[in-house]
């Protein structure tokens, strides 16, 4: 189900680090993560994010807590003011697209992509390599 995202904030793309870092950083990272997590949560900002992500958060989760895993992923598919997005073959298009453009791994170029098609103002990361993607604009956590 769609949620209509409000446009009168920035919509902000979460990359999986964010809900990592939340869960598992009790340092400056995991503190800035929750803080944006919590501003999402009470609707002071919108966010997007891809299915991808699910995958990817409860993938490095899982490794050292199991039940953390689930936990976060439980809490990331009921998160409100949170949209996750599909990955469809238009997404793995523009993927491919970034890919040779910006030379991004296909997972984060699938990150990017959703991104761009979920007309995010910004996607929230650490990772500096989505700065090669000229549609895009980051900020850190």
């Amino acid at each position: 189900m769609k949620k209509n995202l409000k446009r009168d904030t920035n919509v902000l793309y979460l990359d999986a680090n964010i809900f990592i870092y939340a869960a598992a950083n009790t340092e400056n990272s995991g503190d800035k993560a929750r803080l944006l997590l919590t501003k999402i949560q009470r609707g002071c900002e919108e966010a997007i994010t891809s299915a991808l992500t699910f995958d990817e958060v409860f993938w490095v989760l899982r490794k050292d807590n199991l039940e953390l895993a689930f936990s976060v992923c439980e809490a990331m598919l009921n998160f409100p003011h949170l949209e996750i997005l599909a990955a469809n073959r238009e997404i793995d298009i523009s993927a491919m697209k970034i890919i040779k453009e910006s030379h991004l791994t296909p997972r984060d170029a699938i990150h990017a992509a959703t991104a761009i098609s979920g007309k995010a103002d910004f996607i929230v990361s650490d990772d500096a390599h989505f700065d090669r993607v000229k549609e895009l604009k980051r900020k850190e956590p």
